[in-house]
C-alpha cells in the first residue's frame, strides 16, 4: 500500500486556538462568583425575611455569610492579578465554598437547615460549568463534611453542640437515615450533571479538534500554488482527522476526472490510474450539490471509480465545488468498523474541508493559466520570447555544471513576406502554427521549440553536440517544409554548440543567428553551422553579463519586483 500525502502542517492560528484554551477556566470562575453572590444574597434575604427558617444559628450564619463574602471579594481581586493561577485559585475557593456551606448548614439546624438545598445547587452548577471530574471531586468534599459535622454531633462529648431540634429527629425517623438519604441524593445529582458535563465536554473537544484540523487546512492551501499539492493537502487533512482507510481526490478544469492524489491505494494503482472517465455517483452529487453516501459501486456505472477503490464499501462522496461549478469529487471509504454510519459532525466537516480546497483548486488552475499564457507565444501556443530566454540561460548553466554540449538552432521561413503580400496574413499566421506544430512534433521530450520573433523559430538541443545537432536541424527543417501550407515553403537554419562556438548564452545566440545569416546569403533552403564569434565579441558578452547582474543586485526592491520586459522581436530576413 501507498500513500502519496506530505504530513499535515501546524499553523499559526491552530497554535492561537490551542492558546485560548486558558479563556473559558477564567469565563468559568466568573460564572461561579455570580452563582456566589446569588447564594450569599439568598441565605440574608433569608434571615432577614425567614428568620424562624435559620433558627437556632441564624446570627452565627449570618457573620459566618459576611465573612465568606469578604473572601470571595478576594477572590476576586485575586483573580485580576493572579491571571497564570486561575485554576489554583478557582480549586481554593471550591474548598471555601464546602466549608461555607457546611457550617452554614450545621448552624442553621444541620440535616434539618434549608442551606442543605444550596449544597446541591452549589454541587449540580459546578459539575456544569467546570468538569466531570471536578464535580465528583466536589461530591466527595461534600460527603466528607456532612459525615464530620454528623461524627462531631453524635459522638458522646463531641467537639460540635447538636443544633438540630429533637422532634425534628423523632418525626423523620433519625439522623443516621436522614443523612443516608441526603447523601444519596447528592451523589445522584453529582453522578447525573458530571455525566451531562462529560458528554458536552467530549463534544466541544472533538469540534475544538474539527476546528483546528480546518484551521490548519485552510493555512496550508494558502501556501499551496498548484492543483496537485491542494489535493494532496486536503486528503492528508481528512484522513488525519476523521481516519478514512482509502481516499481519492478527482478533480479536473476541463470536466474530467483525473487522479490529483489517493491514499490507501495499491502502488501500481496509484502509479498508474489509466484514463480517467464518468462517475455516476460523482454526478450525483454534482446534481444535488450535496454530500451523497453510497454502499457500493456498480463497475457498469462507476467502472474507473471501482477500478480505483476496489470491493469498496461505505463511500462518502463530497463534491468539489466553487461558485456554483462542478471541479470534481472527494471519494473516501469509511473504516470496517463503522458500519455504514457516519456522524454528521463528520460529513460538515469534509464539506467545510471541500469547500476550502475547490476555491483553491480553482485559484490555482487560473494562476496555472496565467502563467501558461505568459510562457507560450499566443498564435503558435509554443514558447515565446521570454520563456525560450530563460530556458537557453537555464540549459547553459546545466550544461556548464555537469561539462555536456548544448546546440541552438535558430529556423527562418524562407521568402515569408512575400507569402504575407501574395496570400495575405491570415494565411501567414496558418503558416505559422502548422511550423510550429511541424517542430514540436519533432523535438524529443526535453528539447524547447519557441518563436523567437516573427518567422523565426528557435529549438534548445540539451546534450547534442555539432554535428548531431546539424543532423537535427535538417530533420526541423524537412519538417517544416512538409507542414501544411498554402504554397510550398522551404526554411533556413543556423546551428551553434556551446562551449565549441561560444561561452554563454548571449554569445550561443549570436553564433546561430550569424549561421543562419550564412545560409540566407548562400541561396537559403540550407543548414550552416557556426564557425564561432570572435573572441572580443565574447569578452563583450561576458562583460555586459557582469555589469547586468551587478546592477540586478543594487536595483530598488520596487524595481526587483517587475519581470524585466522582452527585448521586441526581429523579424528575419526574407
Amino acid at each position: 500500500m501507498s500513500r502519496f500525502l506530505p504530513g499535515r502542517a501546524s499553523g499559526g492560528g491552530a497554535a492561537q486556538v490551542r492558546a485560548a484554551e486558558s479563556v473559558p477556566v477564567a469565563e468559568r470562575l466568573r460564572v461561579t462568583q455570580y452563582l456566589r453572590v446569588a447564594a450569599i444574597g439568598l441565605l440574608l434575604l433569608c434571615a432577614a425575611l425567614a428568620p424562624e427558617a435559620l433558627s437556632p444559628g441564624r446570627r452565627q450564619a449570618v457573620l459566618t455569610t459576611v465573612g465568606y463574602a469578604a473572601i470571595v471579594l478576594c477572590g476576586e481581586g485575586l483573580s485580576r492579578i493572579l491571571r497564570e493561577r486561575v485554576v489554583v485559585l478557582f480549586s481554593a475557593l471550591l474548598i471555601i465554598d464546602g466549608l461555607w456551606l457546611a457550617w452554614a448548614s450545621y448552624v442553621t439546624g444541620s440535616l434539618s437547615s434549608p442551606v442543605r438545598y444550596l449544597v446541591l445547587l452549589h454541587l449540580g452548577a459546578v459539575a456544569l460549568l467546570a468538569s466531570y471530574r471536578t464535580g465528583l471531586k466536589l461530591a466527595l468534599w461534600h460527603s466528607l463534611l456532612l459525615l464530620a459535622a454528623y461524627n462531631g454531633q453524635q459522638q458522646p462529648g463531641g467537639w460540635l453542640t447538636p443544633t438540630e431540634p429533637e422532634e425534628l429527629d423523632n418525626l423523620l425517623g433519625g439522623d443516621q437515615t436522614r443523612l443516608a438519604v441526603f447523601v444519596v441524593v447528592l451523589w445522584l445529582v453529582a453522578v447525573s450533571t458530571s455525566a451531562l458535563s462529560a458528554v458536552n465536554e467530549r463534544e466541544l473537544r472533538r469540534r475544538r479538534h474539527d476546528l483546528e484540523a480546518l484551521t490548519d487546512l485552510a493555512e496550508s492551501l494558502e501556501r499551496t500554488a498548484d492543483s496537485a499539492s491542494v489535493a494532496r493537502t486536503l486528503l492528508d487533512s481528512v484522513v488525519d482527522t476523521f481516519g478514512f482507510p482509502r481516499g481519492v481526490v478527482l478533480a479536473g478544469p476541463e470536466g474530467q476526472l483525473p487522479l490529483l492524489a489517493s491514499y490507501g491505494l495499491e502502488e501500481e494503482t496509484a502509479r498508474r490510474p489509466g484514463r480517467p472517465a464518468g462517475s455516476a455517483v460523482i454526478m450525483q452529487a454534482h446534481e444535488t450539490h450535496a454530500t451523497v453516501l453510497v454502499s457500493g459501486l456498480d463497475d457498469d456505472a462507476d467502472p474507473w471509480l471501482a477500478r480505483l477503490l476496489p470491493n469498496a464499501r461505505n463511500l462518502v462522496v463530497v463534491p468539489l465545488q466553487a461558485e456554483g461549478r462542478p471541479l470534481g469529487a472527494m471519494v473516501l471509504e469509511q473504516a470496517a468498523n463503522e458500519g455504514g454510519r457516519i456522524q454528521r459532525r463528520v460529513v460538515s466537516g469534509l464539506e467545510r474541508s471541500a469547500s476550502y480546497a475547490a476555491l483553491a483548486l480553482r485559484n490555482a488552475w487560473l494562476l496555472e493559466q496565467v502563467q501558461r499564457l505568459a510562457a507560450t507565444d499566443g498564435l503558435t501556443k509554443i514558447a515565446n520570447r521570454r520563456t525560450f530566454e530563460s530556458t537557453l540561460e537555464r540549459e547553459v548553466a546545466r550544461a556548464t555544471r555537469s561539462a555536456e554540449h548544448l546546440s541552438l538552432v535558430m529556423i527562418d521561413i524562407d521568402h515569408f513576406k512575400r507569402l504575407n503580400d501574395e496570400h495575405g496574413h491570415q494565411a501567414g499566421d496558418e503558416v505559422l502554427r502548422n511550423v510550429a506544430a511541424a517542430l514540436s512534433c519533432e523535438c524529443r521530450d526535453f528539447d524547447t521549440a519557441a518563436r523567437y520573433g516573427g518567422e523565426e523559430f528557435a529549438v534548445v538541443l540539451p546534450g547534442c553536440g555539432p554535428d548531431e545537432a546539424r543532423l537535427i536541424a535538417e530533420r526541423l527543417r524537412h519538417a517544416v517544409a512538409a507542414a501544411p501550407s498554402t504554397v510550398p515553403i522551404t526554411a533556413s537554419a543556423g546551428v551553434a554548440t556551446y562551449p565549441a562556438h561560444a561561452g554563454d548564452a548571449d554569445t550561443l545566440v549570436r553564433a546561430a543567428d550569424d549561421a543562419l545569416y550564412e545560409s540566407k546569403r548562400a541561396g537559403r533552403d540550407r543548414t550552416t553551422v557556426s564557425a564561432g564569434v570572435p573572441p572580443e565579441a565574447q569578452v563583450d558578452a561576458l562583460l555586459r553579463r557582469a555589469v547586468t547582474q551587478r546592477l540586478g543586485r543594487h536595483r530598488p526592491e520596487n524595481d526587483a519586483m517587475e519581470a524585466p520586459s522582452a527585448p521586441a522581436p526581429r523579424a528575419g530576413a526574407s
